[in-house]
């Protein structure tokens, strides 16, 4: 089951290569709550005044302290550059000046996760009891469309038989209906007896790093590594920035090692392979669940 966290650090390594760029980083020697202002670190000599990264937090350090191994963070270094604060254990990585940021990754990862519908969409099940009196039932929050339902028999052929007629409304009244999405069946159904609904649903994205990327966007396991060519791409042109204005000629001679406009060649490469994944999961979706015809009454 891959994480959010495994995700973002596979994210980084397109991005970085797998020999590449190495961050300087250490750890922190004591745990900190989302407003302490002082670091304790096991080494300070990758460390210096600028930006660090703690978890997904970039934080801004004023000072450093190398015999006491400390970091001091002013008044507004902590969730710096629209990160949030948070609180961090000890033994957490410390990197200073990341060349991509965790947080820049995660937040890239899950705008591949919303665009990626609908060509491909989460899948969601729903079940409840059926009564002869009630012909309109709740759908869950989000329903985008009906995919299959069904009913089970009784007796013990544990049959799932398809419900031919039923209709859905995605702008059903929320007073009624709080989801402001239903489906109404018109099969003959024994009363009491369990419905079935698979339906289509927006994928959700992910917050908490130990999130599993499956239970909590909906979408397949397979679609892992579209996701990560959707994120990488949109991060790839980005890293010819540097380069638009250096900021001495010992900048400009260096940047020389990498000419303007790779970054971007290397972006449209990762935008076609994230196309091709996108088409071929697409199909795969198609396949698995197939149009099927029902009538409305």
């Amino acid at each position: 089951m891959t994480t959010f966290a495994q995700m973002t650090d596979d994210t980084i390594m397109y991005m970085q290569g797998f020999t590449g760029m190495q961050d300087q980083a250490t750890y922190l020697t004591a745990g900190i709550n989302d407003s302490v202002l002082s670091l304790a670190v096991a080494d300070t000599t990758s460390i210096s005044r600028g930006v660090v990264e703690v978890g997904s937090e970039l934080i801004w350090v004023d000072s450093v302290d190398s015999t006491g191994l400390t970091c001091t963070v002013p008044p507004y270094g902590r969730g710096y550059r629209s990160t949030t604060a948070a609180s961090h254990a000890s033994g957490t990585r410390v990197v200073s000046s990341p060349a991509i940021p965790r947080g820049l990754a995660q937040k890239a990862l899950n705008e591949a996760v919303q665009s990626i519908f609908p060509s491909v969409t989460a899948v969601g099940t729903t079940t409840f009891t059926f009564n002869p009196a009630v012909s309109t039932y709740e759908m869950p929050t989000g329903t985008e469309g009906i995919l299959a339902v069904t009913w089970e028999t009784t007796g013990p052929s544990r049959e799932w038989v398809p419900v031919r007629r039923y209709s859905s409304d995605g702008t059903a009244n929320v007073t009624d209906f709080p989801s402001g999405s239903t489906i109404s069946l018109y099969d003959a159904i024994v009363p009491g007896r369990t419905v079935q609904v698979v339906y289509l649903k927006q994928p959700t994205v992910m917050s908490s790093e130990s999130d599993v990327f499956t239970t909590v966007t909906g979408l397949p396991a397979s679609c892992e590594d579209v996701v990560r060519l959707g994120a990488a791409f949109r991060m790839m042109s980005f890293i010819d920035a540097p380069h638009l204005s250096g900021l001495s000629a010992e900048a400009d001679f260096s940047s020389n090692m990498r000419p303007a406009g790779g970054a971007m060649q290397l972006g449209k490469h990762l935008y076609q392979m994230y196309r091709l994944r996108l088409e071929e999961e697409a199909v795969k979706q198609q396949s698995l669940y197939p149009a099927r015809s029902h009538y409305t009454r």
